[in-house]
């Protein structure tokens, strides 16, 4: 499912997607500060671009803790929100759980980026 199911995405969304958040990490790079949004960005664009067959694995310290908090306050959380909501769409169809199963990785690492590693 992992090959066929990443080009489907790819084809249906996962394109946009990807690139979007890939121009995203290369404006908030710009800035010193913003490198660290901009690798996060960069690991959002990585799943959005093929979510089959890739594992997040969560962990860090009191650091990453902070971060995801300032992370959520100024916008992870409606980017997990935003995720689910679609992920749920999906699950609406037999045909559709699969991908809305990938929409739900994607909102769970939208919650918590920062100490996060994807594989």
């Amino acid at each position: 499912m992992g090959c066929l199911g990443n080009f489907i995405w790819f084809v249906f969304g996962g394109l946009i997607m990807g690139l979007s958040w890939l121009l995203i990490g290369i404006l908030w790079c710009v800035t010193i500060v913003g490198i660290p949004v901009g690798i996060q960005c960069f690991k959002f664009a990585e799943l959005a671009f093929c979510p089959f067959g890739k594992d997040v694995y969560f962990g860090g310290g009191v650091g990453s803790l902070l971060l995801n908090i300032l992370w959520l306050v100024f916008g992870g959380f409606a980017l997990a929100a935003e995720a689910a909501v679609i992920g749920g769409l999906f699950c609406l169809t037999i045909i559709g759980i699969p991908f809305g199963l990938q929409c739900f990785k994607i909102a769970k690492l939208a919650l918590m980026p920062f100490g996060a590693s994807i594989r």
